[in-house]
């Protein structure tokens, strides 16, 4: 199934009422799964693009913080909750839940907010590092051997290591973009991608051993403006990792270097 009819779905909730959306629900397929549970970039999108549609287009998204508290189960029925916490003059907050089996599987909340006028510009401080893109070294799908969700995605990876092979860095960075490339690449798009990506850790452990995101945060530095078939960039560091639990920032870029997100979260490993 197209990343998009997923997101059409999610927009078509996020335009009911509170009380229509209890009685609202969808679907994906096994193919957008990591391991047993909903690839997280992908439920984390469709938790957004519903909310998108009760926020007027003035108004940006800034932040967005995602919880994964249980598995997200494919080919089984779910609903999707948008609450609106509070709607200012400038900003809006907004809590949304994914839930199955009664159970709450994903929450995100988000901020969105308008631009005023403002006589204090820092600029970006932060530069890309990464080498021009060479599609020639996009990881290929191997079934079994990689996520299902990746037939989705490709990857062209340029810093860091594979998965499992006892590397000695943690850094981590490359090239993303969608297989079937979108009409128009918003921010639900650069969400998904965004998680595509190993945690930087994983490259560290010896041998195959699961490790799961406990709570994910993306802030926009600016709204995207990126053409269909472009790659968005990646670069991730790990800040800290100790008892289990790792902490990692990472910068997603356009194809011509401007920052356009940063990207926290911390890891649960069970090497």
């Amino acid at each position: 199934m197209h990343f998009d009819e997923l997101l059409n779905s999610a927009a078509s909730i996020g335009k009911m009422s509170a009380e229509q959306q209890k009685n609202a629900i969808m679907q994906f397929p096994a193919t957008w799964c990591q391991g047993r549970t909903a690839f997280g970039g992908l439920s984390a999108s469709l938790l957004y693009q519903a909310m998108r549609q009760q926020i007027e287009p003035s108004r940006r998204l800034l932040s967005l913080s995602t919880n994964f508290v249980g598995p997200l189960l494919a080919d089984t029925d779910f609903s999707l909750h948008i609450e609106i916490l509070r709607e200012g003059k400038n900003s809006t907050q907004v809590l949304a839940k994914a839930v199955q089996n009664g159970q709450v599987s994903v929450i995100v909340q988000a901020c969105f907010a308008k631009s005023r006028d403002s006589g204090i510009h820092v600029p970006v401080s932060k530069k890309m590092t990464l080498k021009p893109v060479d599609p020639r070294y996009t990881l290929p799908f191997q079934t079994g051997a990689m996520p299902e969700f990746f037939q989705h995605v490709d990857l062209c990876p340029l810093q860091g290591d594979m998965p499992f092979v006892g590397a000695d860095t943690s850094h981590l960075g490359g090239w993303m973009r969608l297989k079937q490339m979108p009409s128009a690449l918003n921010e639900a798009h650069i969400i998904a991608l965004t998680d595509a990506w190993p945690p930087t850790l994983l490259q560290m452990f010896k041998q195959p051993a699961p490790a799961s995101s406990m709570s994910w945060y993306l802030e926009f530095v600016q709204q995207p403006t990126i053409e269909p078939g472009q790659w968005l960039g990646f670069e991730a560091i790990t800040h800290h990792c100790k008892d289990g639990y790792g902490l990692e920032d990472g910068c997603i870029w356009s194809q011509s270097g401007e920052l356009i997100a940063l990207t926290r979260q911390t890891v649960a490993l069970f090497d």
